[in-house]
């Protein structure tokens, strides 16, 4: 069984197997990011509890789940901005939590971020946004960099467009900016938070239409963060679903899609029938049947992304 499949799920789907001390839990080397046994908490309120899963190398993999439920706190715990108070993040192999600063920096450069408004400098052009990387961690030279930088812009559409200001072109052209800055080092991790975020439906299609495009003639991991389940849907290989600060469940598509468990069936379908409540910090939204869960596949307490 692969190790991604080997996830903390919920009736239905595999149950974790135990990893071995100090390295990522994958029995065939294929994860490329492993969470094991993840709490972090803000004061006395836990954002995520017990959260344990592998992200296969080379895929797509979405972590989706309602406002409210850790998944951008998830994101910057994976790239070390926050540091759990239990269990261990490993990045090929390579634990995160707990090692020296300067390890954690060179681990991150495994990693490229599309923040969710595309985070460019203002007062830079597209051109100089992109090429901003290359300029701050890399010693080329700039006829170097400008070749790199035409080669991202050309794969994400925007040639054309390099000397505008990010105030002078629209979300979704800002948005394939960020991306073009993000596969500039040729990380082989992409992670992507809210992606969709303030675009229309049309423009979100087209950047799932570019997701595709860009994992493909890269190969890099993708790892997306979102609640946009028609995205998901057109994107991902392997998805996950938080749920008040527990992963409730994580598989391939395929798995998700056919699971019979009530909270993935609801948030999947959209529906307002369900475990899901309309305030997720309410404790009162029980979850039918939970009393006789495992306590490791239990849904926890309320959640906030922060």
């Amino acid at each position: 069984m692969a190790s991604w499949q080997r996830a903390h799920t919920i009736t239905g789907l595999p149950t974790q197997e135990v990893p071995v001390p100090g390295r990522a839990a994958s029995a065939d080397g294929d994860a490329i990011i492993s969470i094991q046994h993840v709490t972090k908490s803000f004061g006395s309120h836990t954002v995520l509890r017990d959260v344990t899963f592998d992200v296969p190398r080379g895929k797509t993999t979405a972590i989706m789940g309602p406002s409210g439920t850790g998944k951008s706190v998830m994101l910057k715990v994976i790239i070390g901005l926050l540091k759990p108070e239990q269990g261990q993040i490993y990045v090929d192999g390579e634990p995160i939590v707990g090692v020296r600063e300067k390890d954690v920096f060179r681990i991150r450069r495994k990693f490229g971020v599309l923040f969710q408004d595309g985070a460019l400098f203002g007062s830079m052009s597209l051109y100089d946004n992109i090429a901003f990387p290359l300029r701050e961690h890399t010693s080329k030279a700039e006829r170097e960099i400008r070749a790199i930088v035409l080669q991202k812009a050309e794969l994400v559409g925007l040639v054309d467009h390099l000397a505008k200001l990010p105030g002078e072109v629209s979300g979704g052209m800002r948005k394939r900016a960020g991306l073009a800055r993000a596969l500039v080092l040729e990380p082989t991790i992409i992670l992507f938070d809210e992606p969709d975020s303030g675009l229309d439906p049309v423009r979100v299609a087209y950047l799932d239409d570019l997701v595709n495009t860009a994992q493909q003639e890269t190969g890099a991991t993708f790892f997306v963060i979102t609640h946009n389940i028609q995205s998901v849907m057109r994107t991902a290989d392997y998805m996950g679903l938080l749920f008040r600060s527990r992963l409730v469940a994580f598989g391939s598509k395929v798995e998700m899609t056919s699971s019979s468990d009530p909270i993935v069936k609801q948030f999947l379908a959209g529906q307002a029938e369900g475990p899901i409540g309309m305030d997720e910090m309410a404790e009162s939204d029980a979850v039918p049947g939970d009393g006789a869960r495992r306590p490791e596949a239990a849904v926890g307490v309320a959640s906030a992304d922060h």
